[in-house]
């Protein structure tokens, strides 16, 4: 860890213990609303424009920063850490990699100084397929694209000022027609619809969009006319490693509110948390989160990697970050589960915050980017299990080997023969299971 990362890292902490006590935490939850003070505060804490460089307002620090401070933030409120994680991981990265100069010039001061983004591709049929997606967008002679459909599950959207959206422009080419279009929020036709009454995360604006005859310049396009697909597939991925952060978070969070309160609280004359089965559970937790940790980071660190090495092979990232979403979504879940029950009748009441942290932490196994079946199924991908080429192994479409293991540059060792293995020309065979007549 850097210096700078490690000062973006302290920032945050420090920033999230001072704006976001618990009674903050549980009024906005219980009023499914950020606090318009508090969003303020973000902008002028530095934390909305971490990447973005110094030239627009921004910090100009590194991926793995933003991942720090959505960790720490995570650690007091994950409603207000995904604000910033699609922020930093999703929109502003957006304009980063593929808007245009002009582009660049009007969005990236605006999201590093005062306006919220949010990231427009999901709809009723097509969350993380994008392949199914159904809004449109006409061209006029005069240059404008007209956009006709609606969006939903859309974070950030209540507060927001900018909208990427993503349209198709000739269906007939199916995902190769998908195009990223740049929206401001006043403009005519864009319509902000009502806010999902959730389970978790409620304080986040979850808002369905309608576009009804929206008009875009065609100098708003993101990136080049069809190449919307390309850039939503690409930021997801980026965007699997902020949620392992967030759910890193909110395990740690959990952890941390929980295990204090076992060793005040007395039962048959001792502390709760000093009981042998106890310390067992705790010792698992940490391990837990020590590990989704480490996966985390490494995922981070591959993705500085890859951007530092235009044409490198982006597959090592991509494993990592769905291995790094998954294991960071099951950890959190986990985790707070078992801090409700060690806190006892405590951890199932609001006024502790430890049952927000289970509520928040169930839709990262569940829903975000594809939920738990999408990470595996990136993951699975990824190590090329029944890829062309042969069940469990071989290569991926295309040719390509399977990438090697994530953390060692050896093959991996084949399992050693069977100790006795029959003679030669003899059956083996297995003893049957007893049946009863």
């Amino acid at each position: 860890m850097t210096e700078a990362e490690r000062a973006v890292r302290d920032g945050a902490a420090a920033w999230a213990a001072s704006e976001l006590p618990l009674e903050r935490v549980l009024r906005m939850d219980a009023a499914s609303r950020l606090e318009p003070s508090l969003v303020s505060s973000l902008f002028s804490a530095g934390l909305m424009g971490i990447e973005i460089p110094e030239r627009y307002g921004g910090s100009e620090a590194s991926f793995m920063a933003s991942c720090l401070a959505i960790e720490e933030i995570s650690k007091r409120d994950a409603s207000v850490a995904v604000m910033m994680d699609v922020q930093n991981t999703l929109v502003n990265n957006v304009f980063k990699k593929w808007g245009s100069p002009s582009v660049c010039d009007f969005a990236l001061p605006l999201l590093a100084q005062s306006a919220v983004g949010c990231f427009c591709l999901s709809e009723p049929g097509s969350g993380s397929d994008a392949f199914a997606l159904r809004t449109r967008a006409e061209k006029r002679p005069d240059g404008t694209y007209v956009i006709d459909g609606g969006k939903m599950w859309i974070t950030n959207a209540h507060e927001a000022k900018l909208f990427l959206i993503f349209a198709n422009v000739d269906p007939s080419k199916g995902h190769r027609g998908i195009t990223c279009f740049l929206a401001e929020r006043d403009a005519p036709g864009l319509t902000v619809g009502k806010a999902e009454d959730k389970l978790g995360i409620r304080a986040s604006g979850t808002m369905q969009l309608s576009f009804d005859g929206l008009r875009v310049h065609e100098s708003r396009v993101v990136g080049k006319v069809g190449e919307g697909y390309k850039i939503a597939i690409g930021i997801l991925n980026e965007g699997r490693v902020g949620i392992a952060a967030q759910m890193l978070g909110i395990a740690q969070g959990a952890f941390d509110a929980a295990v204090p309160y076992t060793l005040q609280r007395k039962q048959f004359g001792q502390p709760v948390g000093e009981f042998q089965g106890m310390q067992h559970q705790y010792a698992q937790a940490a391990a837990d989160i020590e590990a989704a940790r480490a996966l985390t980071y490494a995922a981070a660190r591959l993705k500085m990697e890859a951007d530092a090495a235009p044409g490198a092979d982006p597959r090592h990232f991509i494993r990592a970050a769905a291995m790094a979403k998954l294991l960071a979504s099951q950890v959190a879940e986990r985790t707070t589960s078992k801090a409700i029950e060690w806190m006892g009748g405590m951890g199932f009441v609001r006024e502790s915050g430890v049952e927000k942290f289970f509520r928040d932490s169930k839709i990262g196994v569940r829903v975000y980017l594809g939920g738990r079946g999408g990470a595996a199924g990136v993951t699975r991908r990824r190590r090329g299990v029944g890829a062309p080429g042969g069940a469990g192994g071989g290569a991926p479409a295309g040719g390509r080997a399977t990438p090697p293991p994530l953390f060692f540059s050896h093959r991996a060792v084949p399992s050693p023969p069977h100790a006795n293995p029959p003679p030669p020309g003899r059956r083996q065979y297995t003893k049957a299971p007893r049946t009863s007549s």
